[in-house]
């Protein structure tokens, strides 16, 4: 007989073991299904971002910039450090030692909240609303019944076509992230958060790095004027970058030859050591029998869900990367915490306009909200302001001066519409401009906020202040 549960969570990423936790504290009986397994064939719940994404990346990027540090900015300060080198086996030691922490932790916080966790592929095998039949193959081999499904199987990466990843040649994020020694020559083909976090993590350790983008923009994403800022500090660093590349061949052999045409429409070939691709991600729904029961899909894959995370099937739902939106593990989370209120008869609240972005590069970047692009599109009127780290005490002392922090206001209302900023510490500064979008707060009411001196945090009053054309210390 089939074990009967109020929620099945399938995928134990961020927002599957958030959307788990959440259904457990509001009293639901609940399970959740993962079949990521670890060297040891373990269980190692946290999807990508755990163990071959968010997580691992911060790990070797905290190693690669002390590498850097050591070498190049210690002595500015009185530090002698004296015939440095790179122990690239322990540095992927202790990133694989961080995602075990987090993976036990994970199993811990199931084991706290008594959700089952069943380590296996979960997949629909029938039933109806209210007795969805869910399928468990592998170690865990179960049959399941629930009132309540959440899909959380997140996405793969997209791999070139043509050229498939091997993790030997032609890397995907994981193979990135395993690169026994440090290559000589390293190909990157995608200038967004990926493609930057991985190039600048081997350029740091001594690789020679190309990055090769098909868009003729440079972080088009982002605000224009942190792009640029970026490109600067980039290309200064040493990573060459070249846009509108459109690569017409990869070839595999002792190394790695990709034939492409630049912005300019010139025949190219470049050879590479290893070639890490990161051109974008696809929603992982090819084991999860939507066939069975009718799960509507889109086009591209994505199941098709409303503005609040329901299906086309009653009591089914879905979140993350298998779904519309940006693919961030703190949207993921968001909206499994959401997703589980709702079921519960509460009102799960997300808002697409104040998640954050981060990318962890040195110097780092960080957004939330709309670019002065987009207010220019839409026709709104705006102010905005800016304030350079170059005139904080803080960043000064730091020894890092880089970048700026940029706030976009409503004109007539001063409400804030986008906070955008580079430069050292942003992604933790980031949070508050998301904050005061949250709270529906003016330029103005973080211009009037007392600031600790001396801060990272003063360059976002001043730049608050600068939308008002009054900064302090400039």
């Amino acid at each position: 007989m089939a074990e009967s549960f109020d929620v099945i969570v399938i995928g134990a990423g961020p927002g599957g073991y958030v959307a788990a936790i959440r259904a457990a504290q509001l009293g639901f009986a609940t399970a959740c299904i993962d079949d990521w397994t670890n060297s040891e064939g373990k269980p190692a719940p946290g999807g990508t971002c755990t163990n071959v994404g968010c997580i691992p990346s911060k790990a070797l990027l905290q190693s690669s910039d002390n590498f850097e540090h050591a070498g190049h900015g210690f002595a500015e300060h009185g530090i002698q450090v004296k015939d440095i080198a790179i122990d690239v086996e322990r540095m992927l030691s202790r990133k694989d030692k961080v995602v075990r922490q987090n993976n036990d932790g994970i199993l811990y916080l199931f084991k706290k909240n008594k959700i089952r966790f069943l380590h296996g592929v979960g997949s629909f095998a029938g039933g109806a609303p209210g007795t969805w039949q869910i399928k468990v193959s592998g170690p865990g081999a179960a049959e399941l019944q629930t009132k309540n499904v959440i899909i959380a199987t997140g996405s793969r990466p997209r791999a070139l076509s043509g050229a498939p990843f091997d993790n030997e040649r032609i890397l995907d994020n994981e193979g990135a992230l395993a690169i026994p020694d440090v290559p000589k020559r390293l190909g990157v083909v995608g200038a967004g958060v990926i493609g930057l976090e991985m190039g600048s993590v081997w350029r740091r350790l001594g690789a020679d790095v190309t990055i090769l983008e098909a868009l003729p923009v440079f972080l088009g994403i982002a605000d224009e004027q942190v792009a640029s800022e970026a490109w600067k500090q980039f290309t200064r660093q040493g990573l060459k970058i070249e846009l509108g590349v459109n690569i017409t061949r990869v070839t595999r052999g002792d190394d790695v030859t990709v034939d492409y045409t630049d912005a300019g429409g010139k025949a190219q070939s470049a050879h590479f050591d290893k070639l890490i691709v990161s051109i974008g991600r696809v929603p992982y729904t090819g084991n999860l029998g939507a066939d069975v029961v009718g799960l509507k899909l889109d086009e591209r894959g994505f199941v098709s869900v409303d503005g609040d995370c329901r299906t086309n099937l009653p009591g089914v739902w879905a979140i993350g990367d298998v779904v519309r939106g940006p693919m961030l593990a703190h949207k993921a989370e968001d909206e499994g915490v959401a997703v589980a209120e709702r079921i519960a008869g509460q009102h799960g609240h997300v808002d697409f306009n104040t998640v954050p972005w981060v990318i962890y590069t040195s110097p780092e970047i960080a957004w939330v909200g709309q670019t002065e692009r987009d207010l220019k599109s839409a026709g709104v009127a705006y102010r905005s302001g800016s304030f350079p780290f170059s005139a904080n005490g803080r960043a000064r002392a730091l020894g890092d001066t880089r970048g700026f922090v940029k706030f976009v206001a409503d004109a007539k209302t001063d409400r804030i519409l986008g906070m955008h900023a580079i430069g050292p510490m942003v992604s933790e500064l980031i949070a508050e401009g998301v904050v005061a979008m949250e709270f529906g707060a003016a330029s103005e009411d973080i211009a009037r906020i007392c600031h600790a001196h001396p801060s990272l945090t003063e360059a976002v009053r001043e730049a608050a202040l600068a939308v008002d054309k009054r900064t302090l210390n400039i």
